[in-house]
């Protein structure tokens, strides 16, 4: 299948390197490579020129199409007429070798996907104990697989506040178990969301859909919210076979207390997305755990080394929860 691969980057010169220098030993090589850079310097155009690599095509965007969604949107109107599947990553990830072969082979085994995602190996810790494994509260298990359960889901086990339904689908209530909550087991797994940084989709999508320009700069959950779009029109799916590693890097992304309100304003827009008009207990529901998740993260003022962070990311939302009540995100 003709893939393109579209990376958008900002400020990453150097993780955006050491991405590059993985696809280059893949087992399937795109049939091009659109970089979208939204950096303000010119690093990243310096080290491009420094290391060729093939098939590879830069833009340099300008501030009106600066922000994830929008390079997203610049990149897919650039791709070639060709190209049959678009695949997006960030810049801060590592792929193993097989990884375009293994996404290529799920639209293979399911011709009628719309969309396929990766998997992130190095963020969790996993055991395979099997089927008859009992997990205790602090524990999660999934296809016989089990791994650490954090302390927001063991308040919200607690509770009764848990999601009541699989990793990768939104409860009415929103609040779910994202991606990372599917096992590395190598199989593949039907889902309604898609990691933005780690997916792809069939280039026929994007004649009806687009990221949305709601969400700018950071973009937090701009890919919850286009994935669930998608999941009303198509089947979308993970193959955890499809790895990679995510090293977070630092540069370009917002301030905590920003990043705190995004959680909040940005959740409620994206559940509202899926469920216009969710019942009186999913609104008390989706509003009992913002609260309980903030508190969860106010604990993080005196047990953790970074007080500033965690205060500030608390302010954050605190004020996104109460802006709400006074303007919707529309």
């Amino acid at each position: 299948m003709n893939l393109s691969l579209i990376i958008c980057t900002y400020k990453r010169a150097k993780s955006l390197l050491q991405l590059l220098e993985s696809i280059k030993w893949q087992t399937v090589y795109p049939n091009e490579i659109l970089i979208i850079d939204g950096s303000p310097d010119n690093s990243t155009e310096e080290i491009l020129r420094e290391n060729v690599f093939d098939k590879l095509i830069y833009f340099k965007v300008n501030e009106h199409d600066r922000g994830l969604t929008k390079q997203r949107n610049f990149g897919i109107e650039r791709v070639s007429a060709q190209a049959e599947l678009i695949c997006f990553l960030d810049d801060d990830v590592i792929l193993l070798k097989n990884y375009f072969e293994e996404i290529i082979k799920t639209y293979q085994q399911f011709p009628k996907a719309l969309g396929v995602g990766g998997y992130i190996t190095n963020e969790v810790k996993w055991e395979f104990k099997g089927e008859d494994f009992a997990p205790s509260v602090n524990q999660f298990k999934y296809d016989g697989w089990v791994r650490k359960e954090s302390s927001r889901f063991v308040f919200r086990k607690k509770l009764r506040l848990d999601a009541n339904t699989q990793p990768g689908y939104l409860p009415e209530f929103s609040h779910g178990r994202s991606i990372s909550f599917l096992p590395p087991s190598g199989n593949i797994y039907p889902v309604e969301q898609l990691m933005g940084g780690v997916s792809s989709f069939k280039k026929e999508v994007f004649v009806k859909l687009r990221f949305s320009t709601y969400f700018e700069g950071y973009g937090l959950y701009e890919d919850a919210d286009f994935t669930l779009r998608l999941s009303k029109l198509g089947q979308l799916y993970v193959n955890t076979a499809a790895q990679l590693e995510h090293h977070h890097h630092p540069s370009g992304r917002p301030n905590q207390y920003y990043y705190g309100k995004m959680v909040v304003r940005n959740g409620w827009y994206v559940w509202r997305v899926k469920f216009p008009n969710p019942t009186f207990n999913a609104k008390i529901k989706w509003h009992a755990i913002t609260i309980l998740l903030t508190l969860v993260r106010a604990t993080n003022i005196l047990n953790t080394s970074k007080r500033k962070e965690a205060l500030t990311e608390t302010l954050g939302r605190c004020v996104g929860w109460f802006s709400i009540f006074v303007k919707k995100p529309r």
